[in-house]
């Protein structure tokens, strides 16, 4: 006989974790108690020693499908009288950390409850049990119980108490366990926030979703705007009212076999979609794709998931099969997740809400992923996801503020760094007040108070004010490197690496605006080694919203450099393409007049949307080069010739790229070709560059991040052609390669600094 005191650290608390070892004490007939607590679960347990080592087995290779087990430490005790095993009250105990669990799918004995018309919970829309449901978007404090989450005013009834209560049933201590006799409701609002009196909600709401109206709907972490996808009317009338008059919408389609209807959908994608995380994930249009057009204008991919919740699940009981199911909120503010500020903001863009009565705690968006080369890309890291840590020895307690766009923010403790969800774009008041809420949410849920604060250099970031007005020791970090620095701490790599950052904007070390980056760099410092040549962006901002004067600027640059009859043509050319305004934009740039200079390959990708496209204003983040990248014959193997001069460093002139693409058009190659030239350029001289900085340098292995590398053509080819040029190289996989993941960067940077 032996007695041993085990505590377990991880992702343990939420999950089922608890009637999992209480069950597998009792079945190899061993005593004690398990018990969570602020610091993890502590197991005491005693018995013979085979079945003790089975028992430990059994929790390392047998947990819950939801659990991850960091650690199990294992203390021997003498024996004790014990006279079975127990479930012990939680406990606080100190300032160690606790994982919680994301929000994870219904599962599908879940989903089997809800539609067998037998069963207790019947169509009841807020069914889970220990293997699903709401974790992390409810919970209020830790240790994880029910009087710590958003469920606290629900009493459970008898029957609900029992399940909870016996040892033997998947929904023993399940947190958010209840039914329609004693849990939250479902019920529909007018737009004017007016109850409506119904008897069948879900069937009046499927009704009059066919009928064409848009509903806000109440989900797991906030509302979505819903309205019959194949209903192109109700699709249109959502984007005008929305004022979202290009931005692909996402889908939520009812199976996996109506998925393949619309889509191409390889195994790891099918695993992705049907998998307890359930993101959107980005796939390809099939050849006979009928949908409207208007749910994603002028793209080849469309972003689908699948029914997520119960709720989800009871909506497309009846012959919708495809929903527009998109994130409710107002253009640039958070998502709404509260009933009455909905109706406030939301009145004017839906006919009616489906409300219920289960307060959100945490809003969390939809996480969004593509699969490039087999393996999962995240593009926004939410739902499903966060806040899983990553496990890195040795950090100091650092906050790391992220960036202005996309942001996410990112805490270290105990030797595990949290990346927060999407917080948005920080870019109104409303916005940075959600982001600073979330902020003071994760200190408290994981205890944490941050000895240090790391943000961008940018001085004019609303995250880094929040670090100006912070009385902490602050470390600033360069964009870049936080990017390229994102990519090593995933692939747990500390040596010096070439990398390659190309994204839309960063605040560089000059004072101007960086984006097409070749850098030198480690997890602590960097040596900028080449660029795209720098170009001046007329109007600052509106620049990136109307990429056309860009693209004035791009062939201004070559007047400058150009012959007389050259600078007439061209000038001809300009008044041709973009008409009298481009004779303003000239001036702009001649006088230096709000023309910050950049190296930006965004600003590039701009440019060449803009001449090749006629994509001149955009109405979302990238959209010039997302539609340029999905008009692009694929099978097109030529390329744009370039220069590339050397001086200190390489710098790569656009003028003769621009020049040609100016000639194809003129010449009346077809855009598809155009824009496939253009991408196999940016592939050859982004190589090309790395061969040289081989030769100098002797570095072999190049880590690829930034936005940019969204395009999956761009990172799927040069990662090859990097490849086959014997290069070791490294992408962002589960950190957003985007500004999502720059936190993470920030933050390992950060610790290297603080530490030297």
């Amino acid at each position: 006989m032996k007695r041993f005191l085990l505590k377990i650290e991880g992702i343990v608390q939420g999950v089922g974790f608890r009637p999992f070892v209480y069950n597998q004490a009792i079945s190899l007939s061993l005593k004690g108690w398990i018990k969570n607590s602020s610091q993890g679960v502590y197991i005491d347990i005693q018995g013979e020693e085979e079945n003790l080592d089975r028992f430990i087995y059994n929790l390392e290779d047998k947990h819950p499908s939801l659990a991850k087990i960091e650690n199990i430490i294992i203390y021997e005790q003498e024996l004790a009288d014990y006279n079975g095993f127990q479930i012990k009250e939680s406990e606080m105990k100190g300032e160690k950390i606790t994982l919680i669990s994301p929000d994870m799918a219904v599962c599908e004995e879940c989903i089997k409850d809800i539609t067998t018309p037998t069963n207790k919970r019947y169509k009841y829309p807020f069914t889970n049990c220990t293997n699903c449901g709401p974790r992390f978007s409810i919970i209020k404090a830790i240790p994880y119980d029910r009087a710590n989450t958003t469920m606290k005013k629900f009493n459970m009834c008898g029957d609900c108490h029992k399940e909870y209560s016996d040892s033997s049933n998947r929904r023993f201590h399940a947190q958010p366990n209840a039914c329609k006799e004693c849990g939250p409701h479902i019920w529909i609002e007018d737009c004017y926030g007016t109850k409506v009196g119904l008897d069948d909600v879900l069937g009046w709401t499927r009704q009059r979703l066919k009928e064409g109206k848009i509903f806000a709907i109440k989900g797991l972490g906030g509302f979505h705007l819903v309205c019959d996808a194949e209903n192109e009317e109700a699709v249109n009338l959502l984007r005008d009212r929305k004022n979202r008059p290009d931005k692909p919408f996402a889908v939520m389609i009812n199976h996996i076999d109506t998925v393949k209807k619309y889509c191409r959908v390889n195994m790891k994608e099918e695993k992705i979609l049907t998998g307890s995380r359930k993101p959107i994930v980005i796939l390809e249009q099939n050849n006979d794709y009928d949908l409207p057009q208007c749910i994603a204008p002028n793209q080849s991919t469309l972003g689908v998931m699948l029914p997520y919740t119960p709720l989800h699940h009871l909506l497309f009981q009846g012959d919708i099969e495809v929903l527009v199911m998109t994130s409710a909120n107002v253009h640039g503010l958070p998502l709404e997740y509260e009933n009455e500020s909905a109706v406030e903001k939301l009145g004017h863009i839906v006919d009616y809400f489906l409300q219920h009565n289960r307060d959100i705690q945490m809003p969390i968006d939809d996480s969004i992923v593509r699969v490039v080369d087999n393996e999962i890309r995240m593009i926004r890291r939410a739902r499903g996801y966060a806040p899983e840590p990553i496990k890195k020895d040795n950090v100091k307690e650092i906050l790391a503020l992220g960036s202005n766009m996309k942001n996410t923010f990112c805490i270290a403790k105990d030797n595990f760094l949290f990346l927060s969800q999407h917080n948005g774009d920080l870019e109104n008041i409303e916005t940075a007040e959600h982001y600073k809420n979330n902020i003071e949410h994760y200190k408290n849920i994981f205890r944490f108070s941050p000895k240090y604060i790391a943000c961008d250099m940018h001085p004019s970031y609303t995250s880094s004010e929040y670090a100006s007005d912070s009385l902490l020791p602050r470390v600033e970090v360069q964009h870049h490197h936080a990017h390229i620095v994102s990519c090593l701490a995933e692939n747990n790599i500390e040596r010096k690496v070439i990398g390659i950052a190309y994204d839309g904007t960063g605040y560089g070390i000059d004072g101007k605006l960086w984006g097409g980056e070749f850098l030198l760099c480690d997890t602590k410092e960097f040596t900028r080694l080449g660029h795209l040549n720098y170009i001046k962006m007329p109007g600052g901002q509106m620049a990136i919203k109307e990429p056309w004067r860009m693209a004035v600027s791009f062939i201004h640059r070559m007047i400058e450099y150009s012959d007389y009859s050259m600078r007439e043509q061209l000038k001809q050319l300009l008044l041709k393409l973009y008409g009298k305004k481009s004779i303003g934009v000239m001036t702009l740039i001649d006088a230096e007049i709000n023309c910050p200079k950049t190296s930006s390959m965004g600003r590039f990708f701009d440019a060449a949307a803009s001449i090749i496209g006629g994509r001149d204003i955009i109405s979302y983040e990238g959209q010039a080069a997302i539609e340029l990248e999905s008009i692009m014959d694929r099978n097109c193997n030529e390329f744009y010739n370039y220069d590339v001069d050397r001086e200190k460093i390489y710098i790569i002139n656009t003028e003769k790229i621009i020049y040609s693409i100016i000639k194809d058009k003129i010449a009346g190659v077809n855009n598809k070709i155009m824009s496939a030239k253009f991408h196999n350029t940016i592939v050859k001289f982004s190589k090309d560059i790395c061969k040289f900085i081989r030769e100098d340098t002797g570095i072999n292995e190049v880590a690829l991040s930034g936005g940019v590398f969204q395009n999956t053509f761009l990172l799927k080819q040069l990662a090859a052609e990097l490849a086959n040029e014997e290069f070791v190289v490294y992408t962002n996989k589960l950190i957003p390669a985007n500004d999502g993941g720059l936190a993470l960067g920030q933050i390992i940077i950060a610790n290297e600094i603080i530490n030297k």
